[in-house]
């Protein structure tokens, strides 16, 4: 075995026995932190071949398979290096050297139990095939990781615990005290830390308690002129004081509790009276089933005494012809209410419906079933069609608030503007949404139109900066027939009428015309507008939300947009914020992306997990859409299925300086100037994003580069 393995495999052992000691649980997994899919050799291959893995990988061994791609056995590098120093033909097959029998594991497998594990190099198996290969090393750090995490989770809990905590040593001396003590006693625990009790509270029995050694529990204690209830208790460990511990705690809520316990048993009492005065059947159950609580109405629906149901199971109950169905596994597999009709023992028709409840963490608590007796009812198919209605309701609001499904929502940032969002659907304001351009405005306006009353109307997406300012009335408002040269004969509705009902986004609203400006907020006063060339207003019904990247106010201030249209629309900002605050995502989003291109390209590709590393600390100023361009470049213009680096530079590089002029050498004039034409044109448009802003840049009008852009098949895309 290796020296250095030697060394590891010792702090391994302290590791284990610390964790054993602590009974920590990591919830850290080895396909957390194992080095993914190695290179394999079958044992055919040369020493060689595994020498040149290990240098070029800088890995410590590398796995043999068979021709089916089991494993087979090891090859380390102490192997290899001993075989170099007797002077072994490198070409000589690895089956010589290798290792058999070799100990393996599965990705699923906690920290805590792969740190027993004295091995220097093991490869991970899954379905019996090599996925990944860890060392010792890598588990020596991760499970250094898991204690550095619980050693967090534990000065947070005390920091975050009510009552005040104050401990000292064997010495007497002061050793922690968290933000409740500091604020009970007056003190700062970086003022008093290492020096002893009796010079910072000489009324504190600490002392007193480390010399008897005995608890000193429910005392009433002053500090700072005002009660407290004090605990004491020695810390003993090794069968030695090695401490002594104070926990503090205001009379004042404890009288408080004693007040709610009383309003809480009082509550009880009535509620036990409510439920036992129902006409239907309550039987309440734990998570396992259990009975717990059945009221007097279940006792005479089922006609089965109190005391033979009290304790059962739903299984058992089914067993003994209770229930026709297990109630728990209909619960456990839906997760919302379940109702079914049955008959009863004493042969009438009762429906049962099983409501789960479940706690903050999402976790199953408890069951509350209602058995109600239909025989005197005659309208049981109203019954049934209410169930089936609440089931659908239920199933509505769940799908709601599963935003992660279709979205990479990873950040708390992303959280709190998808929340923020789903309750905007909820109200039928108008919204601006800010942010830079390609941060996902319109996934923010998706998800409010989804989540608001007009989900199942249109959702009308309008890309402002790519409409000619010359049709921009005709565009949104519509027009009657021959209301200008070139209007169709039967008139044309326009995007207001399109969306009625539903919901009307007007992205990159700063690029509107002034002169359309006017008009919009006249339709946005009345609810009505009026289509070019017409004179008969039109109602509308429609919920308006606006995106910019621009800063509106600076525009209003600088006259290039109408005051009172801008505090029209900003009844409700949402700001968008930028990909560089929410670089949490980017390793989900960089996944997404590469499975979307990998699918649209027939690709395998993968990026080595190293380089997520390289694109968190880039500042991408071109937000979300300039990741997606960037893993759709790499993903196409690099070889082989792992790309293991990728050079951010060589994408900041001004596009102008990678124009290769010689290329036109040879060219038709006319040709060589509508290629150089089509890619100063698409350049601009990526660059500045809105049609406007590349005509300023070019010098030309924006009906020539809307005009340009179809002739040369250049897609003009809203922003994100």
């Amino acid at each position: 075995m290796d020296l250095e393995l030697d060394k590891w495999l010792t702090v391994a052992e302290y590791l284990s026995h610390l964790g054993r000691d602590l009974k920590i649980k990591s919830s850290l997994k080895v396909k957390d932190f194992m080095r993914c899919y190695p290179e394999l050799l079958t044992a055919k291959d040369s020493i060689k071949s595994a020498v040149e893995i290990m240098v070029s990988d800088s890995i410590d061994a590398v796995p043999i398979v068979d021709e089916a791609g089991n494993l087979e056995g090891l090859v380390t590098k102490t192997l290899v290096l001993r075989e170099i120093l007797n002077g072994t033909d490198l070409q000589q097959p690895i089956s010589q050297i290798m290792i058999s029998g070799v100990e393996s594991i599965d990705p699923e497998e906690d920290v805590s139990n792969l740190i027993t594990i004295n091995v220097g190099n093991l490869p991970v198996l899954s379905n019996k095939k090599v996925v990944g290969m860890v060392t010792l090393s890598d588990t020596i750090r991760a499970y250094f990781s898991s204690l550095i995490t619980l050693h967090m989770e534990l000065n947070a809990v005390i920091n975050s615990t009510h009552n005040g905590i104050l401990t000292v040593n064997e010495a007497g001396e002061i050793s922690l005290v968290n933000q409740a003590a500091e604020s009970i006693l007056g003190i700062k625990r970086e003022d008093v830390a290492g020096k002893k009790i009796s010079q910072v509270l000489p009324q504190s029995k600490l002392p007193e308690i480390l010399a008897s050694g005995q608890n000193r529990l429910g005392q009433k204690v002053v500090y700072n002129k005002k009660g407290f209830i004090s605990n004491l208790t020695p810390v003993v460990g090794n069968k030695q004081i090695i401490g002594a511990v104070e926990v503090i705690q205001d009379i004042s809520e404890l009288e408080m509790i004693s007040e709610e316990l009383s309003y809480t048993k009082q509550m009880k009492e009535e509620l036990s009276v409510i439920i036992d005065s129902s006409f239907d059947g309550f039987h309440i159950t734990d998570n396992h089933g259990k009975t717990l609580r059945i009221n007097k109405a279940f006792e005479r629906i089922t006609s089965i005494p109190f005391s033979d149901l009290m304790g059962k199971t739903i299984a058992e109950l089914v067993e003994a012809g209770v229930y026709s169905q297990d109630v728990l596994q209909l619960v456990l597999e839906k997760r919302e209410p379940v109702t079914f009709s049955q008959e009863s023992k004493p042969g009438n028709t009762v429906i049962i419906t099983a409501n789960p409840v479940f706690d903050e963490q999402d976790n199953l608590f408890r069951i509350v079933i209602n058995v109600r007796d239909i025989s005197e009812l005659n309208d049981l198919r109203r019954q049934l069609a209410q169930a089936q209605t609440l089931s659908h309701h239920y199933q509505e609001e769940l799908n709601r608030y599963n935003l992660a499904d279709q979205y990479v929502i990873r950040s708390k940032e992303s959280r709190d503007l998808a929340d923020l969002c789903v309750r905007l659907g909820q109200v039928d304001a108008t919204v601006l949404i800010k942010g830079e351009s390609g941060v996902g405005k319109e996934f923010a306006a998706q998800i409010i139109h989804s989540n608001s009353k007009r989900r199942d109307k249109p959702m009308i997406k309008v890309n402002c900066a790519a409409i000619p300012e010359n049709l921009f009335e005709s565009e949104l408002f519509g027009y009657e027939p021959g209301a200008f040269t070139g209007a169709s004969k039967e008139g044309k509705p326009g995007l207001f009428e399109a969306a009625n009902g539903g919901t009307l986004l007007l992205d990159e609203i700063g690029e509107m015309p002034l002169s359309t400006q006017a008009k919009l907020l006249r339709a946005i006063q009345d609810k009505e507008i009026t289509r070019v060339g017409g004179t008969k207003p039109i109602k509308i019904d429609v919920r308006l939300i606006a995106a910019t990247n621009r800063n509106l106010q600076e525009m209003v201030r600088n006259k290039e947009f109408r005051r009172d249209l801008y505090f029209r629309l900003n009844v409700i900002p949402v700001t968008v914020p930028p990909l560089r605050d929410r670089k949490v995502e980017i390793p989900f989003l960089v996944d997404h992306f590469v499975k979307k291109f990998n699918a649209k390209y027939n690709f395998k590709k993968r990026i080595d997990e190293r380089q997520i590393k390289v694109l968190m600390n880039y500042d991408w100023p071109g937000n979300i859409r300039e990741l997606e361009n960037l893993i759709e470049r790499v993903l196409v213009t690099s070889p082989g299925n792992v790309i293991r680096h990728i050079n951010l530079h060589d994408f900041d590089r001004t596009d102008y300086e990678a124009i290769n002029y010689e290329h036109f050498i040879g060219f038709k004039l006319q040709d060589a100037v509508e290629q150089l034409e089509k890619y100063l044109i698409q350049n601009s448009l990526e660059t500045l994003g809105t049609t406007r802003r590349a005509a300023q840049e070019l010098g030309v009008s924006q009906p020539t580069i809307v005009r340009k852009a179809a002739k040369y098949n250049i897609p003009l895309k809203s922003p994100k």
